[in-house]
């Protein structure tokens, strides 16, 4: 069984990020600029990045500041992180970017104005690494929460394994030990919007050897602060 702060499987890898939620959307066209340069991977071109306070130390490099297309919305990423524009996959009317590290490989992915129906129809172990509300983002009252969770599939492992992720949801905390499929979509006017990634326990940050800790061993990593400062950055534009 999955818990938190017990052992996982190694082998655990992200197959489904959202196992009872349906996207759907059309390509549409962006306004973003992007600059004549790739980031190593990719064949997407990296938006151009603005210059933006670095959280963390003052000697520390600063980090960039990345806005919308649109104009609606801002966050902050690492200096050597950069943002592909992915707006041929965009659901009309909103923005689809990729947030990925020095290497090419995608850290997470911003979408608005999507559409998605949640559906419950069974419910797993439920695993809560991380936590924390996001008032910037809040809409009528109610702020959505940054997550860093799990379920576990047991049954059916490791023909299906179990999900990871982590990213903003406007979905209440559950209150058990059991919960639906993972669904991190917000609420972002004039429909819901999407700031997530998957973690593959397999695939760690560099120089963190794969254990049976490894998701709880993961939020000490130095790559897994800057996924989170990341996300929970994101604000409204001023």
């Amino acid at each position: 069984m999955f818990r938190s702060g017990r052992a996982v499987s190694a082998a655990f890898c992200v197959a489904v990020l959202l196992a009872a939620c349906t996207p759907s959307g059309t390509p549409a066209p962006s306004s973003g600029t992007a600059s004549p340069t790739s980031s190593p991977g990719s064949s997407e071109p990296a938006l151009t990045p603005a210059a933006g306070a670095a959280p963390g130390e003052s000697d520390e490099p600063e980090w960039n500041t990345f806005t919308t297309p649109d104009g609606r919305l801002m966050f902050d990423y690492p200096p050597d992180w950069s943002v592909e524009d992915r707006a041929r996959e965009a659901a009309p009317g909103g923005i689809f970017v990729d947030v990925v590290d020095a290497a090419g490989k995608s850290m997470a992915t911003l979408r608005t104005n999507i559409a998605a129906k949640a559906e419950c129809t069974q419910k797993y172990p439920y695993a809560l690494m991380d936590s924390e509300s996001l008032p910037a983002l809040a809409q009528k009252g109610a702020a959505p929460r940054f997550v860093f969770e799990g379920r576990d599939d047991h049954g059916s492992y490791p023909s299906k394994p179990a999900p990871l992720s982590y990213g903003i949801t406007s979905a209440p905390l559950p209150s058990g030990r059991t919960a639906c499929p993972i669904f991190q979509f917000f609420t972002w006017p004039p429909g819901v919007a999407s700031f997530s990634g998957v973690y593959n326990a397999v695939a760690t940050a560099r120089g963190v050897t794969p254990d049976v800790n490894t998701p709880e061993a993961y939020t000490a990593t130095e790559e897994y602060d800057q996924i989170r400062q990341t996300i929970t950055s994101l604000r409204p534009a001023k």
